[in-house]
């Protein structure tokens, strides 16, 4: 279903809506191409499905390209985002071929003539030297870069600096020694999609039942595909911990993207650490695609984690903000951003696993704690990081580069 700004009007409010409408005003006509790398699977994809929608309907052309990449550019491309969230790579000149003539090769046939380009995270980024440039070229980085391999972004500094403009998710992702305009725009998600709309009780517990999932224990669960800055390793630990002082059940539920070539790797590993604890259904792990389900357990569970390494946002804690779900999750990136400690969710350092535990436990057995914290962050959320927000920042942003 076609979907339009006016729609958003009874969650934010005629002012919001008027305002967007009154800055798409000087960009009529004006054409965008916004393009990445999947068109599902991870918080990207699902940011352009809401914002380029969007973008149309209040009187911008905007369209949206998928870089096409055989599995070994994928999988280099996978080590790129693990670099440059701090992982070491193995930066050999095959990798850097691979790289560059996937990108090439994808030109040949990808014609961009729109009045700006918007290119998201590193696989599209050599895009920008197979046109002859007449606009602006965005390059908006969605990922933790706080501290890059150094060897790595030597490399994609080349690229960058071909730019007018970088976008990142926080100050603490700003490259001190680049000599592009660097802007800070948080991600956002749509309260009126499958995975954030209302649900009736009776739907939510149609799903859990449909998904096999048990109520007969307090829910902690996690959303997130599975990888290793995910951590679901890690989180086994921590639950072992609070099963210790409380019966629950952890679910694991994530999909994978199709450029991420590690997902079914950290799930094997993942599902033998929990091996005993998946016998005897204490520990659930679910790969569906599904984003009612995802909404139906986000709104069913008792505690939300987020046991993230690494982490360029969060657009999972967000959704848990939104259905006033108390959270706890990691100290890194993003996340900081949404959860103001101790009052809309708590943050913990991601090397603390006694200290994820002991929150939990805390949340688990004060139930007005966990109303409190919830209806702090559902605030917060709809006031900060709702699709509406997003939309609005990009055409400031628009206007600025084609005024």
């Amino acid at each position: 279903m076609k979907r339009s700004l006016n729609d958003y009007r009874k969650i934010v409010g005629d002012d919001v809506v008027g305002d967007i409408y009154k800055k798409a005003r000087k960009l009529y006509g004006k054409t965008i191409v916004h393009v990445n790398s999947t068109y599902y699977g991870g918080g990207v994809a699902e940011i352009l499905s809401a914002l380029v929608p969007l973008m149309n309907d209040v009187g911008i052309a905007a369209g949206w390209r998928m870089l096409r990449g055989t599995p070994d550019f994928f999988d280099i491309t996978k080590k790129f985002h693990n670099a440059l969230q701090g992982n070491s790579i193995n930066l050999t000149e095959m990798k850097k071929r691979l790289y560059v003539q996937a990108n090439e090769d994808f030109s040949t046939y990808c014609h961009i003539s729109h009045d700006c380009v918007i290119i998201h995270d590193p696989q599209p980024l050599p895009l920008i030297q197979f046109y002859s440039r007449k606009q602006p070229w965005v390059w908006r980085i969605h990922i933790d870069l706080s501290k890059p391999n150094e060897e790595l972004y030597r490399y994609l500094k080349g690229f960058i600096l071909k730019y007018d403009t970088l976008i990142i998710s926080s100050e603490d992702y700003r490259l001190k020694d680049l000599p592009v305009e660097q802007r800070i725009i948080h991600p956002a998600i749509d309260p009126l999609s499958a995975k954030n709309m209302d649900l009736p009780d009776k739907v939510v517990a149609k799903y859990l039942k449909k998904f096999n999932i048990p109520t007969d224990k307090p829910i902690i669960t996690q959303i997130s595909r599975f990888d290793r800055f995910k951590d679901q390793e890690g989180l086994i630990d921590v639950f072992r911990m609070v099963k210790e002082q409380i019966d629950c059940r952890l679910i694991l539920c994530g999909s994978s993207a199709l450029d991420d070539p590690e997902s079914q790797q950290c799930y094997e590993r993942t599902k033998r650490k929990a091996n005993n604890f998946i016998k005897d259904r204490d520990v659930i792990l679910i790969t569906s695609e599904n984003n009612i389900l995802v909404n139906a357990l986000q709104r069913r569970s008792d505690v939300i984690i987020q046991k993230s390494l690494r982490e360029g946002f969060g657009l999972t804690v967000t959704e848990a903000l939104l259905k006033e779900k108390p959270v706890v999750a990691s100290k890194v990136g993003g996340i900081s951003l949404q959860i103001t400690d101790g009052e809309t969710g708590f943050l913990v350092d991601p090397e603390n696993k006694e200290g994820f535990a002991k929150k939990i436990v805390e949340i688990l057995k004060n139930p007005s704690l966990a109303k409190s914290l919830g209806q702090k962050a559902g605030k917060v959320a709809k006031e900060k990081f709702l699709i509406t927000r997003l939309l609005g920042d990009y055409l400031d942003l628009l206007q600025d580069l084609l005024a």
